[in-house]
């Protein structure tokens, strides 16, 4: 099988499923125009992760990693009436193009943007103090992914879901000499796989954004952590 082959096999499941998307579209547009890199998840994951957050039916979304807003916007529709989503980006252009997406969605009351780093914007929501959140999902520099699931357990609750993207990055989590990103993933998965209140996979993936995948997981209460 080819990348070619995968990329075909989701235009079709993209046709077959997923109904024709003019404003998502428009910010694909919008974002290559920006010229931002091209790679938020594709309209598949995009759809998966919305409706993964649906099963939560959240008042509280967060994401680390906004780019676009791509994403933000396909797991801010999940969102029961009067919720939020925080979402968190260190870059300002990337924001600006993600802010203008966001009003493009109708999205702009329901999404609260964070420009500023990631781990600093993880402790001003933990000091706070707000309701935890039932839906995590983090795609941002993959060497501080382990940081950023625990910070986000600080915030999250027991059933709080939580998606970490590109975790296999090509197959190189297992290479012999593996880059930064590849250890920053293999540390957080060690780390998620000897936490009791943590219960996890991963899948892998291929598609048009090429062989990848999530590592999911969901928090677990205290007394069934310890069974």
């Amino acid at each position: 099988m080819s990348e070619i082959t995968w990329a075909a096999v989701d235009s079709y499941f993209e046709s077959a499923l997923l109904t024709a998307d003019p404003i998502l579209q428009q910010v694909l547009e919008a974002s290559s125009a920006a010229r931002l890199p091209a790679i938020q998840v594709s309209a598949c994951q995009g759809k998966l992760l919305h409706l993964l957050a649906c099963m939560q039916s959240p008042q509280r979304i967060l994401e680390i990693g906004t780019l676009g807003g791509y994403s933000a916007i396909c797991l801010a529709r999940a969102l029961r009436a009067g919720g939020k989503l925080v979402t968190i980006e260190r870059d300002s252009y990337h924001a600006e193009v993600a802010r203008q997406n966001f009003v493009r969605a109708g999205l702009a009351d329901q999404i609260d943007m964070r420009i500023e780093a990631a781990a600093e914007a993880l402790s001003k929501l933990r000091a706070e103090g707000g309701a935890p959140f039932d839906f995590v999902f983090i795609d941002a520099d993959k060497q501080n992914n382990l940081r950023y699931v625990q910070m986000a357990l600080e915030v999250s609750r027991p059933g709080t879901v939580m998606v970490v993207d590109n975790v296999v990055r090509g197959g190189r989590i297992v290479a012999a000499e593996r880059d930064a990103a590849a250890e920053g993933v293999r540390r957080m998965s060690e780390w998620v796989g000897k936490q009791p209140r943590l219960s996890a996979t991963a899948i892998q993936t291929v598609g048009d954004k090429g062989y990848d995948g999530f590592l999911m997981m969901i928090v677990q209460n205290a007394d069934k952590a310890a069974a």
